[in-house]
């Protein structure tokens, strides 16, 4: 049964449509930070880091449009969604052609769909953003973002962990990691950086890791076989600091592994 407002609920669905256009310039030092966020290779002019787009047009809230959590408050581009959690759930992006540094670029924004459904969980609001990314007249990189709006839920739990470990690569990253992948995507939301915010006030039993960081570490890992053409990767649990992250190379697809053995994310792959 769900407890959202008709009326609200009809307003947000009249965003579907909305477009947002900006312009920027594609510079090498930003993408050098975001590839050292990343643990990646420094030498952007040789090899570009993994889902190298990350690294621009990026948010742009004044301090005053930002919310207790630290994320821009509700409104703007995005339907100003009520309900209190918002998570980036998933993406589709496809690599039409590479990017140019040193070059303007163009990215256009559009609310493709906004969509309620209600469960055992209670209500959920997802919104999907269609972003194309084009320099020169030629389209670049195309996106479909989907974010998850839900209800605050029951607290989480620190997940155990297994013996023996899951098969993988390990990744640990610490508290400083979190910090600077935060800072050079201008996120500010507060779990991924302050502790006792997270606990206190979004029921986390640690720092969560950033779902595009994750991503952008699978990517990496996908790239090992080759250049992608296309990478769609959807988050199914949430990552805390602390116990190591196992990443799964498999067939036509790579996952991030808990400690748990649960698969936190998982994304299938095409290579050029």
């Amino acid at each position: 049964m769900t407890t959202l407002d008709p009326a609200a609920l009809a307003e947000w669905k009249a965003a579907v449509g909305r477009t947002e256009t900006r312009n920027e310039l594609l510079e090498f030092e930003s993408l050098r930070r975001y590839a050292l966020a990343l643990d990646a290779d420094p030498a952007i002019e040789k090899v570009l880091p993994p889902l190298p787009h990350w690294a621009f047009f990026l948010p742009q809230p004044a301090d005053a449009e930002i919310g207790v959590d630290g994320h821009p408050r509700r409104g703007g581009f995005l339907p100003a969604i009520s309900l209190p959690r918002r998570m980036f759930a998933s993406a589709d992006i496809v690599f039409e052609a590479p990017l140019v540094l040193g070059g303007n670029a163009e990215q256009v924004s559009t609310i493709a769909e906004v969509n309620h459904k209600s469960g055992k969980s209670g209500d959920l609001v997802f919104v999907e953003v269609d972003k194309v990314i084009s320099q020169g007249g030629t389209v670049r990189v195309r996106e479909r973002q989907s974010y998850v709006y839900r209800e605050m839920g029951e607290p989480a739990v620190m997940p155990d962990v297994v013996a023996p470990a899951p098969a993988g690569e390990a990744w640990q990253p610490n508290a400083v990691n979190l910090f600077r992948f935060s800072a050079v995507t201008f996120n500010s939301h507060r779990i991924h950086y302050d502790l006792p915010y997270a606990q206190a006030e979004e029921g986390y039993p640690a720092l969560v890791v950033h779902g595009p960081f994750t991503a952008a570490k699978l990517a990496g890992l996908a790239e090992r076989q080759g250049a992608l053409r296309r990478f769609a990767f959807r988050a199914q649990s949430p990552l805390f600091l602390g116990p190591a992250i196992h990443l799964q190379q498999g067939e036509n697809e790579v996952r991030a592994i808990r400690c748990d053995g649960a698969v936190a994310m998982i994304a299938k792959v095409e290579h050029q």
